[in-house]
């Protein structure tokens, strides 16, 4: 069963921005750090950002300072707000918790082309 459906991929121009989604079941949400990751064909899953249930963020060194993570724990969601994108941002984008993964959900593919 699919516990995390992440949303708000889709095309973008350089320098733009998207704000993706991921809402989860409450029980494996609630209480736990959780993250964005991005996967490509010919690279492993990088970590992106992080948020803890108390709202202490983290950032890999590739997206500081143009992307937000924040969530909405009553809700049961998670966001990423994307700005200044670059063609490197291009992948398929996943939400889970940080640690001790729970079944990962469809993904939504970010693409950044002109």
């Amino acid at each position: 069963q699919v516990q995390f459906v992440e949303s708000g991929g889709g095309l973008v121009q350089p320098g733009g921005s998207l704000r993706l989604s991921c809402v989860a079941s409450r029980s494996v949400f609630s209480g736990y750090a959780v993250a964005w990751f991005r996967q490509t064909p010919e690279k492993q899953r990088e970590l992106v950002a992080t948020i803890t249930s108390g709202g202490s963020t983290n950032y890999a060194d590739s997206v500081k300072g143009r992307f937000t993570i924040f969530r909405d724990n009553a809700k049961n969601a998670m966001y990423l707000q994307m700005n200044s994108l670059k063609p490197e941002d291009t992948a398929v984008y996943y939400c889970n918790r940080e640690f001790a993964f729970a079944p990962w959900g469809q993904g939504t593919q970010v693409t950044v082309s002109a």
